[in-house]
C-alpha cells in the first residue's frame, strides 16, 4: 500500500519522522552537545540501515517506511520517560553524576513494544 506512493513522499515522511524525533529529544534532553550530535547520528544510522536493507534485497521504499515508522515508535515509546530525561539532563548540567541511572523497566518495555508494533505496522503497510 505505502510502496505505491512516490518515493519522494516516502523520503519526506522519513525526514519528518527524523525531525519530530530529534525535536522531541532536544526538548526532553536539554544538553546542547546532545542535541547537536544526536540528529547527525540518526542520519548516519538511518542511511546505513537503508543502504544495508537495499544491499540485502529490500526495496528502498520498504526501508524508508520501516525507518520512519520505527522512529515514530521510538518517539512514542520514550514519551513516558521524558521527565526523567529532563531531570537527569539538568543534573548533568549542574555537574551531578550518578553511579546508576535507574531506567524504569515498565518504560523500557513500553518503548520496546511501541517500536515493535510500529515496525510490524510498517511491514504490513508495505505489502
Amino acid at each position: 500500500m505505502l510502496t505505491s506512493v512516490a518515493t519522494q513522499w516516502l523520503w519526506l515522511s522519513a525526514m519528518a519522522a527524523l525531525v519530530i524525533h530529534c525535536s522531541a529529544m532536544a526538548k526532553w534532553v536539554p544538553i546542547q552537545r546532545f542535541w547537536t550530535v544526536y540528529p547527525f547520528i540518526w542520519v548516519v544510522c538511518g542511511t546505513g540501515a537503508v543502504a544495508y536493507g537495499s544491499w540485502r534485497g529490500f526495496a528502498l521504499e520498504n526501508m524508508l517506511v520501516v525507518c520512519s515508522f520505527a522512529l515514530i515508535g521510538l518517539t512514542v515509546g520514550l514519551y513516558p520517560t521524558r521527565r526523567l530525561f529532563t531531570l537527569w539532563a539538568h543534573e548533568i548540567n549542574q555537574g551531578v553524576t550518578r553511579e546508576r541511572y535507574d531506567y524504569p523497566r515498565t518504560h523500557l518495555a513500553f518503548c520496546g513494544v511501541s517500536v515493535i508494533v510500529m515496525s510490524v505496522a510498517a511491514v504490513l503497510l508495505t505489502r
